[in-house]
């Protein structure tokens, strides 16, 4: 048995070491802490990465998930993230495909099933870690770290940071190879030309699989770098402000910084928030801000961990040691901004690996706590505090997750200066029809953020609905101002402008939004509808024909076709529209209506018929549906059925004047009916 094994004897209890029930126990315990998410919904960025992801889609090629990111955007376009993780959404495929379309509960059982199992296999991972690698006779490997490992686990596995979601080279040299790290620093140090420690990695072949790891790592570098194509990604100052400081001491303060925050997620992950940019924390600009001693706090216990590592007299313990930093550290350096800029200033996400070395420091702080105290039961205490705890957490984290509205919310509390945070309440609150409050927390955003042109985006679509126009031209000609190239704003901004008759500013708007993103068939929708209101009819036709081209299931562009056509007397363009339409979208009980109109029109009765009454049996509390079918009746000569629909229509919308006056008309031909007939 390992001696931190010994050391944690009597703190935890032997009845959970056999290998099976630590397992389940690790596992159990696991799903307890996420279980509470599994019936929650799509949130934040899972719209974006899942729902509005193609990249799922049968219709998209296999063979595309190589060339994209994780967001569906091809790597070589230069506005990627050059997120690059196709195993992942190749994942997100296959449940998409078994699950038969956008279910959000099979993706979350998914995840908390994965995170049961790598939990498991943790365990494992553990005690080859904390124990060493060792074989019976028989060739069965030995669990030398039984209890550590299981404490090691299960601090793994009900970690909160784990809510949002190189290292085999020091394991092959400190585990299989059995380097010491000590005597090989002490012979560099001394300049010892001894050539023991190399000949042994010659005969142990460890040389040669350290070659083969370096160059396949190389080698997946370059050809991603290759698929790449246009190197790294642009980021704003918003996502990483220190990396765009022009003081080299003030991004290095800033960075280390942010390493100590990740460091304190670790040790109290009781502070989490699904998003820390913009403004969320405040660049370190001064040596005189208290928090410098952060990062100072942190090197110390670094460097102190370090030397421990490597100048403990005791093997294992250096062993131990080497490999927590190892993985507390190695999985961490992508992220540290070191190598390259990356889009985040703290992510919960990049702590999921080096939780694994976190909790094997917290295990071995426990081994070496309880071997100098006699009071083993406080220690126990502690470490089922701890445990407990951290399933609480993980229980409440998980129920914010549950959807967008807790999960914003949650962060009003740990990033108030966040733009981010207010933008989402607000959209969530837009979303759920409360405009006012929404409008609130849109203001704050951009008082947060004067630049954050999404936010004044938003805001100028609910004033434009509000119609405060001139507000809402204000903010959306900012946010093209500031953002030349948001088509959205650009077409937003020619609504307003078209609301406010401003016709040729409306237009240019349009074309402007349109040469930003040339497929864009809302823009070509409402251009349309700018044509349409200046009778330039022809005009009106192709820019919606161009939207269903681009965008064959808008049922609006093709009715805005079908009804401008009727209006003009070009019934049959009309009705070979309409039935191009219901051909691509056959149960749009709208294409319905209107080409039931232009067929009775037609004096087609029959079949106009039979489209009203599919349209109201699909939208049965429709007014107008019920007040047309009439006049087709009427008509029609069905005088009866005219009738009955008039009152139906009359009923759902007592203030149709024109219904009121039809139905007027009706009931007098029938009194003049039963007078002839009397």
């Amino acid at each position: 048995m390992a001696e931190l094994d010994a050391d944690l004897d009597h703190i935890l209890p032997s009845s959970v070491l056999p290998p099976f029930w630590a397992k389940l126990v690790v596992g159990f315990v696991s799903l307890v802490c996420f279980a509470r998410s599994y019936d929650g919904d799509f949130v934040f960025d899972d719209s974006e990465a899942i729902v509005n992801n193609k990249d799922l889609r049968a219709e998209t090629p296999l063979g595309d998930l190589w060339h994209h990111d994780f967001w569906g955007s091809r790597l070589s376009s230069n506005t990627s993230h050059k997120s690059y993780r196709p195993l992942t959404v190749l994942t997100f495929r296959i449940n998409y495909y078994l699950s038969g379309g956008f279910h959000p509960m099979s993706f979350h059982v998914t995840n908390i099933l994965l995170h049961g199992g790598i939990s498991v296999l943790m365990l494992d991972v553990f005690s080859v870690l904390l124990g060493g690698l060792q074989y019976t006779s028989r060739g069965r490997r030995l669990n030398l770290a039984p209890r550590s490992s299981l404490l090691a686990a299960l601090l793994f596995a009900t970690h909160p940071v784990h809510t949002e979601c190189g290292l085999n080279a020091i394991f092959d040299i400190l585990v299989i190879g059995k380097l010491n790290v000590l005597e090989m620093v002490q012979k560099v140090l001394h300049k010892d030309k001894s050539l023991e420690n190399i000949r042994m990695l010659r005969n142990g072949g460890l040389l040669f699989r350290m070659t083969l790891l370096a160059l396949g790592g190389a080698g997946v570098l370059y050809v991603r770098w290759k698929i790449m194509g246009t190197g790294p990604p642009a980021f704003t100052e918003v996502d990483n402000p220190a990396s765009f400081a022009d003081s080299v001491l003030v991004r290095a303060i800033n960075y280390n910084y942010y390493y100590s925050l990740h460091a304190w997620l670790l040790l109290c992950p009781w502070w989490l928030c699904f998003d820390w940019s913009m403004g969320c924390i405040p660049l370190i600009k001064s040596a005189g801000d208290w928090r410098v001693t952060a990062p100072a706090a942190l090197w110390l216990g670094l460097i102190g961990l370090i030397c421990r590592a490597l100048c403990s007299a005791d093997r294992h313990r250096r062993r131990i040691l080497t490999l927590s930093l190892g993985f507390l550290i190695i999985p961490f350096l992508p992220a540290s901004n070191l190598f390259f800029r990356v889009g985040f200033v703290v992510a919960e996400r990049v702590l999921y690996l080096p939780s694994a070395g976190y909790c094997m420091l917290l295990t071995f702080g426990f081994g070496a706590l309880s071997k100098h105290t006699k009071k083993k039961k406080w220690i126990a205490a502690v470490i089922l505090g701890i445990l407990f705890i951290n399933v609480l957490r993980c229980v409440i984290r998980s129920g914010e997750w549950r959807n967008e509205e807790q999960l914003f919310r949650s962060a009003l509390s740990v990033c108030p200066l966040n733009a981010k945070v207010h933008y989402n309440v607000g959209k969530n609150l837009a979303d759920r029809g409360n405009q006012t409050a929404a409008i609130r927390y849109y203001r704050e955003a951009v008082r947060l953020n004067p630049k954050y042109v999404h936010a004044m985006n938003n805001l100028g679509n609910i004033l434009k609905e509000r119609n405060e126009l001139q507000e809402a031209e204000e903010l959306l000609s900012l946010a093209v101002q500031i953002q030349p190239d948001f088509a959205a704003a650009w077409m937003n901004l020619g609504i307003v402008q078209n609301s406010l008759k401003r016709f040729e500013a409306a237009e240019q708007s349009y074309r402007t939004a349109i040469k930003h993103r040339r497929k864009y068939p809302d823009c070509y929708y409402n251009l349309g509808r700018l044509y349409a209101d200046l009778n330039r009819h022809v005009d009106a036709l192709n820019a919606w024909r161009n939207a269903t081209v681009l965008k064959p299931e808008h049922s609006l562009a093709w009715n805005n076709m079908i009804i401008l056509l009727d209006n003009t007397g070009n019934l049959a363009q009309a009705e070979a529209v309409g039935r191009e339409a219901l051909e691509l979208i056959p149960n749009d009980h709208s294409l319905m209506f209107s080409l039931a109109n232009v067929l009775g029109k037609s004096q087609k009765y029959k079949e106009s018929e039979a489209l009203f009454l599919k349209a109201i049996k699909a939208h049965p509390n429709a007014a107008s549906y019920h007040g047309n079918l009439a006049v087709l009746y009427h008509r029609w000569g069905h005088l009866d059925l005219a009738k009955k629909h008039y009152e139906i229509s009359l009923q759902l919308d007592p203030t149709a004047s024109g219904t009121k006056e039809n139905y007027g008309l009706l009931r007098r031909k029938l009194e003049q009916m039963q007078k002839k007939d009397v």
